[in-house]
């Protein structure tokens, strides 16, 4: 793990850049070092409160990188800033970059049927040396499935790739990896919730100015009010609270 981890609330920030944290990635892959890397939220912040596994998860995770801005304005409060918001939408693409310069393999687990694939072919059509390992879009309650989660095991073993996206959703995702990553030995795991949605088109991200100032949970709000009203007005105010309590 990064040597300048810090307590941040109820967990740990890693407080490094994204070049840094891109570095400290190769070098596990260089070392075939077998990790998970996160990068929470507000939600996964208010999530850990009250969920002691995913918690814990989390704590042992390789990298944990700041996504939202919130919490650098918590941390700006605290008095130890956070040097840079890192999401999975801005990491996973610069990741793929250097995947094809450096001849590392990527492998898309997650999203719905045909997204994953989409997503690789759209990355191959910018990327044209970039080695994806595999796709592969696992059916609904795949994690009760002894069997199809051997599958899956198999198939990431067999795939020999360097880097693992996974886009489940918090906290399976999560789960996944932490409970299967020394089964398929891939070296870097990363949980990237929407990312591949975003990469395959099948949703838009914010416009970077709204993202700059803050607001991309406004904008996501917006275009999905039903499903994401709860998420982010009624849950995640309860940061609120928290960053008070753990002040």
């Amino acid at each position: 793990m990064p040597q300048n981890r810090m307590r941040f609330m109820n967990s740990y920030i890693d407080n490094i850049t994204m070049d840094e944290a891109i570095d400290h990635i190769e070098e596990c892959i260089r070392l075939r070092k077998i990790g998970q890397i996160i990068t929470p939220n507000v939600d996964q912040i208010v999530r850990m409160e009250t969920d002691s596994y995913f918690k814990e998860i989390c704590d042992n995770a390789e990298l944990l990188l700041t996504d939202g801005h919130p919490l650098l304005w918590i941390a700006k409060w605290y008095k130890t800033p956070i040097k840079e918001k890192i999401c999975g939408s801005d990491l996973i693409p610069k990741l793929c970059e250097v995947a094809a310069q450096k001849g590392y393999s990527v492998f898309f687990l997650g999203a719905a049927p045909g997204v994953a694939q989409r997503a690789a072919d759209k990355l191959n059509e910018k990327l044209p040396s970039l080695k994806i390992a595999g796709v592969y879009s696992p059916p609904i309650g795949f994690e009760k499935d002894r069997q199809e989660l051997d599958k899956i095991n198999q198939m990431l073993y067999d795939s020999n790739a360097d880097m693992l996206f996974v886009g489940m959703g918090v906290p399976k995702q999560d789960i996944f990896i932490y409970e299967n990553m020394y089964k398929y030995k891939i070296p870097m795991s990363f949980s990237i919730g929407g990312t591949i949605d975003f990469i395959a088109g099948e949703q838009k991200r914010a416009p970077k100015w709204i993202s700059r100032i803050g607001m991309e949970w406004l904008y996501r709000l917006c275009q999905s009010p039903k499903r994401m009203f709860k998420r982010y007005i009624i849950d995640d105010s309860k940061i609120l609270k928290l960053a008070w309590k753990y002040r």
